[in-house]
Formats: structure tokens, sequence, C-alpha cells
């Protein structure tokens, strides 16, 4: 009986995978190809991850861009190759995230800078310029071959104590990074999903949906779908 649960799992897992192949394709054409592959996989390979390619994933997060240029982003990469910090690192995640997350060869944390060096006020976009960063960084990740996944899911209180971030600075983000496992289906069990562009894109007051896309959502086909 187990053997057939497991069987069962594995078939309905192959059948989201699919599922999720098809949004996929159907994204194609309308977006560049590199936003519509990338994933947020819940399975990664334990190969080591090139030093270049690391490099090249940060320096794409530092050509984003910020408020007034303040680039209010930081960085605390731990790999494998220093099983100290991260083992200290994974440790902030919850447990949920911790049984998966400790897969990747790579862990980050996002930190963002709360207030301006031009004038010391309030920076109320530090969270979203920092966001901007990983982004860019996610898409020069697919474009290497590399997945990230990033987790709201950790302890920030936790994670400031153990690598002594200052007052002024917020750990807002932790990422795995590395070679999705391609052995395994290991996808998040959900269907890859988006809302449809008439759910967020409003023209003339808040709610109502913009004739920019109302025309156009006959077209959207199989990416009017679901995921991470």
């Amino acid at each position: 009986m187990e053997k057939a649960v497991g069987e069962a799992d594995k078939a309905g897992a192959e059948m989201i995978l699919t599922k999720n192949q098809e949004v996929t394709d159907s994204a194609r054409g309308q977006i560049l190809n590199l936003l519509a592959e990338r994933r947020s996989p819940y399975g990664f390979s334990m190969r080591r991850v090139e030093a270049e390619k690391l490099r090249r994933l940060f320096q794409a997060a530092r050509w984003a861009p910020s408020s007034y240029n303040e680039q209010p982003w930081s960085f605390l990469v731990a790999t494998r190759d220093n099983p100290e910090d991260y083992d200290r690192l994974l440790n902030t995640l919850v447990e949920f995230n911790r049984q998966w997350a400790g897969q990747a060869p790579v862990l980050a944390l996002g930190v963002a800078k709360l207030a301006f060096d031009r004038d010391g006020r309030t920076n109320r976009h530090a969270w979203y310029d920092l966001g901007q960063a990983v982004a860019d960084l996610t898409v020069q990740a697919t474009a290497e071959g590399l997945s990230v996944h990033q987790m709201a899911g950790f302890d920030a209180e936790k994670a400031r104590q153990e690598f002594q971030i200052p007052a002024g600075y917020e750990p807002v983000v932790v990422m795995a990074i590395g070679y999705p496992d391609d052995s395994e289906v290991s996808e998040s069990g959900r269907p890859r999903s988006r809302k449809p562009l008439k759910e967020f894109v409003f023209g003339g007051s808040w709610g109502q949906t913009s004739t920019l896309v109302a025309s156009d959502f006959a077209h959207e086909g199989g990416f009017d779908d679901q995921s991470n």
C-alpha cells in the first residue's frame, strides 16, 4: 500500500511538472525566456557553484536601480566551503525551510540599509531597492543555469546577532542558490500560476481594469496561470 501511495504521489508531482512546463512554454514569446524559465525549486544539486558565477550574480545585483542611487543593499554569503558560517545562516531559517534549503550549496542573506547616506533620512524605498537587486540577481542566475529560492521564513533577529549586523540595517531575505536537482521531482507541489493582468493593471481608478489589458485578456492564454 505504501508503495502504491508513493507511486501515486510521484505521478501527481510529475503531472504538475508537465503542467508547469506547459505554462513556461506558453509564456515564451510574451516575455523574455529568462523570465519565463526562472524557478524557485525546493530541490538543489550538491554540485559546487563556481566562484566566478557567484560573483556575476552579485555584479547583476550591483547594477540594479535604486532611489538616489543609494544602493542600500548588502549580502552576507555562506557556502559549503565554510561549513561554520553556512550552518549559522541555515539555522536562522524556520524548520520547514531548513529541511530543504540545507541541500543548496550557497545561502545568502539580503540586508537593507534603512537611512540615506546623503542626509540620514529614513529611506522608505530601501526594501524595494533590495528587492530590485535580488530580482536582477535571479535573472542572472537563470542565465547561468542556476536557481534561486527566496525565503521570508527566517529569524531576522537571530541573523542580526549571529552576524553582528548593526542598527540601521535590516535583514530582509535569505536565498538558497545552486544548480537545480533534475534527478528528482522537486517543485513545490502546486501548479505554476499567475494572476491575470486584469486583476492588477488598473486605469482611471483603483480596481478598474485598464483598457490596455482588458482588450488583450483573451490572448494571455496559459500565462494566466499560478507559481513561485
